[in-house]
């Protein structure tokens, strides 16, 4: 390390961090010095409180954070070079199973920043947010279209939250009836969101066999379901990337029993302008905005997930609701006397929604079937590529993504292996051992080239050849990563996340 870049770092604090571990630059915590900062703020024309008379004294700490002060300009290549760590859709193909991890363009970004949006205030009155309004209203309305389905909810804060704002939705649909129907069905590849959600609405989940080729039992699902089950819990196409074409029955199945039919919208990706869950007996959807409308994706939030209904659900939906008046003009409709009530604060993530809308009326119904057309094409591409060196354990075709499983003998190589050789490629690994043991689930969405299909495909062979031929370079992978292989089991378990300032 070179003495000179590193400056006012405590040597001994550096001594104890393997070399292994060790960066070519220090953290935060050991830059810059005292009274150096970022910002030069005004005085401030409040005069001071003496704190202790304000505070318990329990909340009072003897001293200040030993926060760190650094200028700007060290502030800003600090994060830079961090950024340059990173993995991100805009530098890397990034083919994680499930989670549609697909370009975000930047005309999205550029009208969420407008300050028609960004400067605007929840308990703003009404006709001072109009063209806002609007907006919010025909968004719900192009996502009603493209479900087919009645009308929609644009108040949940991510899939989950939309996933849980459904099962609620049919609950009260149920109560209703005179109905107190507390199991769902939900097929053995299921989300982990979807036990979760029933969980929280106070029902059980009880899951349905799958078959061989990827679809639902029917038989199984003929057996289990009865008059004390509110919904089947399906994502289709689901997630080992099959369309299940025997959805229509599945729907009659549950319909007959007065069972609503959920589906989870986590693949829309695949079936945007082709079909509407509606037309084949789906009640209720989620949207994943960040899935399927290019809205940004990870780090914990902000998402949206908007909720389609049926029509005999269209009472139950959230307070309140943007809707049109008969002289055009735009409101909150609060007057909804079966509504489950409002499920998140205010009315949604707005800023993402915006995102949202722009991506739909940018490509218009055209565009979204081609989304929807180019992935299935590119998940289909890849699984050809590489089906003679990885088995793909369900029969094709695809839709818009494909399970591979790493069968290289008694190499001992298997799928984290496999996944930690491709970060030495600049490719992000697929999602591992879901919905099924030791296998990598592959979705390059639709916004990845042909060329950056063709990489992943030499990757993907190259490894495949290394397992037979040096087996030890994948097996101690990654080698050009600032990371190398960690003991994730202890990191899992035993995690350290302290970190003590050394003493100047």
């Amino acid at each position: 390390m070179d003495p000179v870049f590193l400056g006012n770092v405590d040597a001994s604090f550096m001594s104890q961090i393997p070399k292994t571990q060790q960066q070519d630059y220090p953290v935060l915590f050991e830059m810059g010095a005292p009274g150096l900062t970022a910002v030069a703020l005004p005085e401030s024309g409040v005069r001071a409180a003496d704190r202790r008379r304000h505070v318990p004294a329990e909340l009072l700490a003897e001293q200040l954070p030993a926060l760190p002060e650094v200028g700007e300009l060290d502030l800003v290549r600090h994060y830079k070079r961090l950024s340059h760590k990173c993995f991100s859709v805009d530098e890397n193909f990034y083919p994680l199973g499930s989670c549609t991890m697909k370009y975000n363009p930047r005309i999205n970004e550029r009208v969420a920043a407008m300050p028609e949006f960004t400067e605007v205030h929840p308990y703003q009155e009404d006709a001072d947010v109009q063209g806002l309004l609007e907006m919010l209203y025909w968004l719900r309305c192009d996502l009603a279209e493209i479900a087919g389905l009645a009308e929609v909810t644009l108040q949940p804060a991510a899939g989950a939250h939309g996933e849980m704002t459904g099962l609620m939705i049919i609950n009260a649909y149920h109560r209703s009836r005179g109905e107190n129907r507390r199991q769902v069905l939900a097929p053995e590849s299921a989300h982990g969101t979807n036990p979760a959600s029933c969980t929280i609405c106070g029902c059980t989940q009880i899951s349905v066999k799958g078959k061989p080729n990827g679809r639902v039992d029917l038989d199984d699902l003929r057996a289990k379901v009865n008059r004390d089950t509110a919904a089947l819990m399906l994502t289709n196409p689901n997630t080992v990337g099959i369309f299940d074409e025997q959805v229509a029955d599945i729907a009659r199945i549950l319909h007959a029993q007065g069972t609503q039919f959920y589906m989870d919208g986590a693949n829309m990706n695949a079936i945007l302008g082709i079909t509407q869950p509606g037309r084949f007996g789906v009640d209720v959807m989620h949207y994943n905005t960040h899935k399927t409308f290019s809205t940004p994706h990870g780090g914990g939030g902000p998402g949206a997930g908007p909720v389609a209904v049926a029509e005999h659900l269209r009472p139950f939906l959230p307070v309140p609701q943007v809707a049109r008046r008969c002289d055009g003009s735009f409101t909150w409709d609060y007057d909804r006397p079966h509504s489950i009530g409002k499920v998140r604060s205010f009315y949604g993530q707005i800023g993402v929604l915006v995102r949202a809308y722009t991506y739909i009326r940018a490509l218009g119904p055209d565009g979204l079937r081609d989304v929807a057309e180019k992935a299935v094409l590119n998940a289909n591409y890849l699984a050809a590529r590489v089906k003679h060196r990885y088995e793909l354990p369900f029969p094709p075709p695809y839709a818009h993504e494909f399970i591979a499983m790493p069968k290289f003998g008694d190499s001992g190589i298997g799928d984290l292996e496999v996944s930690k050789r491709l970060l030495d490629h600049r490719i992000h690994p697929p999602t591992m051992s879901f919905p099924i043991h030791h296998c990598l689930m592959i979705e390059p969405t639709e916004t990845e080239s042909l060329a950056a299909l063709d990489q992943f495909v030499a990757a993907m062979l190259e490894i495949a050849d290394e397992a037979e031929k040096d087996p030890e370079m994948v097996k101690t992978a990654p080698h050009t990563t600032s990371v190398k292989r960690v003991d994730e089991v202890t990191a899992s378990r035993k995690p350290n996340v302290r970190w003590k300032p050394a003493v100047r």
